[in-house]
């Protein structure tokens, strides 16, 4: 492969381009094919965001990388760290500046998915630099700015806030899978500040827990609203796996953060098809 694909890891980029499409689904319906160039242009947005975190990355952990994964462009001498580095600013740069058209001619939801951008610009140069070595902080920077997504897709169709729910949902389970995934690897985390490494793993658990509790809370509001379809009702089957996701983390907190993958996966069933019924 490619020594830019591989520093760029496009295969995330991927699954940044389904959020974007998922989020435009959700918050527009089949109507989102009317605002198909906006969609096009928020596609090649988190391409070119998610390629510049990862070439930041990358430069951040050159040395870590040296040992724990040797087959990454830096290490293997294929890339400089001054070039990845540039590259990765620069790619988070021009992910700003492809949403600022957004703002100025107030097209794809306006300055509101501008702003989106910039928050979330901001916060992955702050978690490669900084919050990534804060544990919990970390966590939670990691879960707001895959639920961005979302909201972004929504945002360029038009109807930034329509899911907030969805997008909530996704911001606290995530927290609970990142640090179910920071128990799993406290054998591998030695002088870290994750969070079981700074509180114990039985006290981190018990936060996971409550993430994994609170998600499934939150997917009530929209029934206590009113307006759902009869397919927005599946959600509940996902509410039993995040709950017993909150049950497994003390036990087995591995397979709590992989049920949590699969749960998701539900509850995003659940919301496109209340979307199209």
């Amino acid at each position: 492969m490619n020594k830019y694909l591989r520093l760029f890891r496009f295969g995330n980029g991927i699954m940044g381009i389904v959020g974007i499409i998922v989020g435009a689904l959700l918050a527009a319906g089949t109507g989102m094919v009317d605002h198909w160039m906006w969609i096009v242009l928020a596609c090649l947005l988190v391409v070119i965001f998610m390629a510049g975190g990862n070439a930041i990355n990358d430069y951040i952990d050159r040395e870590i990388d040296v040992t724990a994964h040797p087959e990454r462009p830096i290490p293997k001498g294929e890339i400089k760290p001054k070039t990845a580095r540039n590259l990765g600013y620069g790619f988070l740069l021009i992910s700003v500046l492809i949403s600022v058209p957004c703002a100025v001619l107030d097209i794809a939801g306006g300055w509101i998915t501008t702003v989106m951008v910039i928050i979330c610009a901001v916060l992955m140069l702050g978690y490669e630099t900084v919050l990534k070595q804060r544990g919990f902080v970390g966590n939670m920077t990691i879960a707001f700015l895959t639920a961005m997504i979302f909201m972004v897709g929504g945002s360029v169709t038009g109807h930034p806030w329509d899911n907030a729910v969805f997008a909530g949902m996704a911001f606290l389970v995530n927290v609970g899978r990142e640090v179910s995934k920071d128990i799993e690897d406290m054998d591998s985390d030695e002088g870290r500040r994750t969070l079981p490494m700074s509180i114990g793993a039985k006290r981190a658990s018990y936060v996971a827990c409550a993430f994994f509790v609170l998600g499934p809370v939150l997917s009530v509001y929209p029934v206590v609203a009113g307006g759902v379809s009869w397919a927005y009702y599946l959600v509940f089957a996902a509410d039993v796996m995040f709950l017993y996701c909150a049950y497994m983390v003390p036990k087995d907190a591995h397979r709590a953060q992989k049920t949590a993958k699969y749960a998701m996966a539900v509850a995003l069933v659940a919301f496109i098809l209340d979307v199209i019924a």
